[in-house]
């Protein structure tokens, strides 16, 4: 077994030290799974390239100061969470210096100030999930919850820590359930969705339920306070079962704000980082009440209806026509649509000539999925050619991607003519090797 000293993290959590050549220079980069920073541990390779290795860890000779008993017994079979091993801290601390890392080795780009972290409780913080279901013939048990680490195997997994108490608690029997029914081997995931008062989840169907089936359903139901939802198909198939009334919703009270969706919807999985997400995004966008703003990537408006609480006039832009269908309702429920207006437009493939014809946007809140708004940056640029004052004066750019955030604060900062003003991390998912960030840019 080869020792090594770990020096830093990777975006897998891994530990990263480095061999040593003849003369004493750093050589080969190993990847240590289950190592901290400033550990000396022993370690046993698995995967072996000419400049890089994966290992394992063995013996821990040094222990960081940081290292913590994980709280969960599946740790480490289970792939749901990366670092429990982590005091919690020092993960968000770990996440911030990713983003600062990225953003200076991608995009060349460095934050006039780092701003304090947002982070909230680090267990049964997660309000969505998608559970897979694996009937095991040869151990004649039904399996209900993550992926083991690195496989297409279901973890045996009782409870979960990650998850709310009152989901936790119901793993087992939901194994019991699944394992009574007709289709126990036409039902492969459970999508988990809690709202105010109600707990949803949505059983894949891959046939069709009988009628002993449904009543077990409905039993279920009345003893764990569940809400049933069937889908045969995509998720626009997905239809509440029973009970059939609830109104499936999560609040933002800072601004007054009700947001009803489906469990197949995307929506944070985390409720009270959000709370505090939208909050900060838009003291940090800084909206009057005379501007026109443009919430790009708008969703069901988690950002566009608080926005409109405040702005003249808000623009929610979005790639389908059913997401922004389906926030200009969630206007109209909080008495927003006035103020608010929706369009369906592909923002991967937008362009200067788009915004000249959308108009004037004194502030845009920009809020990709993991590809990042490049096409976004690049119009920016070209705006700049022959629209300049065109350009609004402010973006917030929320990320859940270090990488393409990074990538795009370079367009913006070293080509479109703004500044990075402020950056920081959210820990919207802690014990996982996740960043979530936000970034502040100014036009100069």
């Amino acid at each position: 077994m080869n020792t090594i000293t770990i020096r830093s993290f990777d975006m897998d959590a891994r530990g990263v030290g480095h061999l040593e050549n003849e003369d004493g220079t750093p050589g080969k980069v190993v990847f240590v799974e289950g190592a901290l920073p400033g550990e000396v541990v022993g370690f046993n390779a698995y995967k072996k390239k000419p400049t890089w290795e994966v290992a394992t860890m063995g013996t821990l000779f040094k222990e960081s100061s940081q290292r913590m008993p994980p709280k969960c017994k599946y740790f480490g079979i289970c792939g749901g969470c990366s670092m429990q091993h982590l005091e919690p801290n020092a993960q968000v601390a770990m996440k911030q210096r990713v983003l600062e890392d990225n953003l200076g080795h991608i995009g060349k780009v460095k934050p006039e100030m780092m701003m304090r972290p947002i982070y909230g409780p680090t267990w049964g913080y997660r309000y969505r999930a998608r559970l897979s279901v694996r009937h095991v013939r040869k151990k004649g048990s039904v399996l209900v919850g993550f992926h083991e680490k690195k496989s297409r195997y279901v973890a045996n997994m009782e409870t979960c820590e990650i998850l709310p108490p009152h989901v936790s608690a119901m793993l087992m029997p939901l194994r019991a359930l699944i394992a009574s029914l007709s289709i126990i081997e036409e039902l492969p995931q459970i999508e988990l969705a809690i709202g105010e008062g109600i707990t949803a989840m949505v059983l894949r169907i891959i046939a069709p339920l009988t009628v002993e089936d449904e009543v077990k359903l409905k039993v279920f139901a009345d003893r764990y306070q569940v809400q049933w939802w069937l889908q045969a198909k995509g998720p626009e198939t997905a239809e509440p079962f029973y009970p059939e009334d609830g109104d499936l919703h999560y609040l933002l009270p800072e601004f007054g704000v009700k947001m009803p969706f489906k469990p197949t919807d995307f929506t944070q999985v985390n409720h009270h980082i959000n709370r505090v997400l939208v909050a900060r995004a838009l003291r940090l966008l800084d909206v009057q009440k005379d501007e026109r703003i443009a919430d790009l990537f708008c969703g069901l408006g988690n950002f566009t209806l608080p926005i409109a609480t405040i702005a003249r006039e808000v623009v929610g832009i979005e790639g389908s026509s059913t997401l922004t269908e389906r926030a200009l309702e969630n206007a109209k429920a909080n008495g927003l649509s006035a103020k608010t207006v929706f369009g369906t437009r592909n923002l991967f493939e937008v362009t200067a000539e788009d915004f000249v014809v959308l108009g004037k946007f004194d502030r845009f809140l920009v809020d990709p999925p993991r590809d990042g708004a490049m096409a976004v940056c690049q119009a920016l640029i070209d705006l700049g050619k022959f629209a300049p004052e065109l350009k609004p004066k402010r973006i917030v750019y929320v990320s859940c991607s270090p990488s393409t955030l990074a990538r795009d604060a370079g367009m913006l900062v070293n080509q479109a003519g703004y500044r990075l003003s402020k950056a920081g991390v959210i820990n919207m998912f802690p014990h996982t090797s996740h960043v979530e960030s936000m970034a502040v840019f100014d036009l100069i």
